[in-house]
């Protein structure tokens, strides 16, 4: 302990070691009361420390004096923090590692929802790939589809169609005939004007303005989505015209049939006799074995269902068609003639009564062709009283038809003549006042109007 060296005189020290010891007696001397205490003077050593152990003193200087304390006091905070330190360490520790695993754990979480955030991108991606493939998918297998169907119309007689799609829709480029074609004098077979243009085309498999398919592995451009969408609106418009065009076809179809029937019928001839007599094939060299027609299943499109009907039809209107080459509904002589006497009572030229004239006389000059009007067989070719030269040809099914006057026969008994064949000329034979051709029609030998056929001729062909 330390204390200034002006107060060790007033107050006396105790040290242990010194304990019994008298001390000097330091005489004490007051001032006077009267007297003026002098003026206190320090001295250089009244700002010093003495530190008095064992009857030694030890005088320091006030720097050394703050040098130590201050080096006390350092001394005692770092051995207070060491002391903290120690005791706080483990906690402090926990708290740091704490910290440090829950940015541990915040940076894993945030890689897991980077990384989840990644797998829904990429299964959308790939969800989208998938549906762009399936679509497309849908629609090369609906294009497949459409395109076996034009080819199955290619073999309509009234339907064009092509395997190719349209990216621009144009009308066609075919136009249908002007107008119904007239009978001909001489048809090889019934000449059926086809029904107004009826097409059902298909467009290319890739148009030429669609984008190409992406490299990528999913469909991410609009566009695409886009040009899809319009492929398929242009399959629809074609499945919508191909399904136009067969019902068309159909209606065409049994209109015909409905229309031949009823000719048959108006001219009062046995359907069916007919049907049934009618040649099986007007062309030769066919044939193969016989293989039944299997209707469509329930499990059939629409489609198909239409089209097994349109054969059915088709196949009907086939057969009318060769039940109609034993009806005589055509000219016997060719171009623009005339008729001098037409069927009925009329004024006999030689006697100049009435009678009945049995058939129609057609104004032509001598030696003009004249032509079978039906498919059938020569039953009589000579001379017959007033008919002069005569040719009867046997239709079937009690129809005949005869060309009297003529100046030549050509055509042979039992000789099988076709539709035009020329079976002998023009002439004036017989009973006759100049050259011209007496025809007629009979049903079971009786003679009925030839105009009914004729007529039926221009019905027939106006049916197309």
């Amino acid at each position: 302990m330390s204390y200034r060296t002006g107060h060790l005189s007033d107050h006396p020290q105790h040290h242990a070691p010194n304990y019994g010891r008298p001390q000097p007696h330091r005489a004490q001397q007051r001032p006077h009361p009267a007297q003026k205490p002098p003026v206190s003077q320090t001295p250089p050593e009244a700002s010093s420390y003495t530190i008095a152990h064992a009857g030694r003193q030890v005088r320091i200087g006030p720097v050394l004096f703050w040098i130590v304390v201050g080096t006390i006091v350092v001394l005692g905070c770092w051995s207070a923090a060491t002391a903290t330190y120690f005791a706080f360490r483990d906690d402090v520790l926990t708290r740091l590692i704490a910290r440090q695993a829950e940015m541990q754990y915040a940076y894993e979480d945030r890689i897991a929802e980077l990384r989840a955030k990644v797998d829904r991108t990429t299964s959308r991606q790939l969800l989208d790939q998938e549906q762009f493939d399936q679509k497309l998918d849908q629609v090369m297998r609906r294009q497949t589809m459409l395109e076996s169907r034009a080819s199955a119309m290619s073999s309509l007689p009234d339907v064009a169609v092509t395997g190719s799609i349209k990216n621009s829709r144009t009308p066609s480029t075919e136009t249908a005939p002007a107008g119904p074609l007239k009978p001909s004098p001489i048809n090889d077979t019934v000449i059926f004007v086809a029904p107004p243009d009826r097409e059902a085309r298909l467009e290319s498999r890739t148009p030429t303005n669609a984008p190409a398919l992406p490299t990528t592995q999913y469909a991410k451009a609009q566009g695409l989505d886009t040009a899809l969408t319009k492929l398929e609106q242009s399959l629809d418009l074609v499945e919508k015209r191909q399904i136009a065009t067969l019902g068309s076809v159909e209606e065409s179809f049994e209109s015909r049939a409905r229309r031949m029937r009823g000719v048959l019928t108006d001219l009062g001839l046995d359907t069916r006799g007919i049907e049934a007599a009618a040649p099986r094939s007007s062309a030769g060299g066919i044939g193969g074995p016989f293989v039944p027609l299997k209707a469509p299943g329930s499990n059939a499109s629409s489609f198909d269902r239409q089209l097994y009907r349109i054969n059915i039809s088709r196949a009907q209107l086939d057969r009318l068609n060769r039940a109609l080459t034993l009806v005589p509904y055509r000219k016997p002589v060719l171009g623009e003639v005339e008729f001098s006497s037409g069927f009925g009572v009329r004024t006999d030229p030689f006697l100049g009564r009435p009678a009945m004239h049995s058939g129609l006389d057609f104004r032509a000059s001598s030696g003009d062709p004249v032509r079978a009007t039906a498919i059938g067989k020569v039953v009589n070719a000579g001379w017959q009283g007033g008919y002069g030269q005569m040719v009867e040809i046997d239709h079937g099914n009690g129809l005949s038809t005869r060309y009297g006057h003529l100046s030549k026969i050509i055509a042979k008994v039992g000789q099988s003549v076709q539709i035009g064949q020329v079976i002998g000329e023009v002439g004036s034979t017989g009973r006759s006042t100049g050259p011209h051709l007496h025809y007629e029609t009979r049903i079971d030998g009786e003679a009925v109007d030839p105009q009914k056929f004729l007529r039926a001729g221009v019905r027939l062909a106006g049916a197309g």
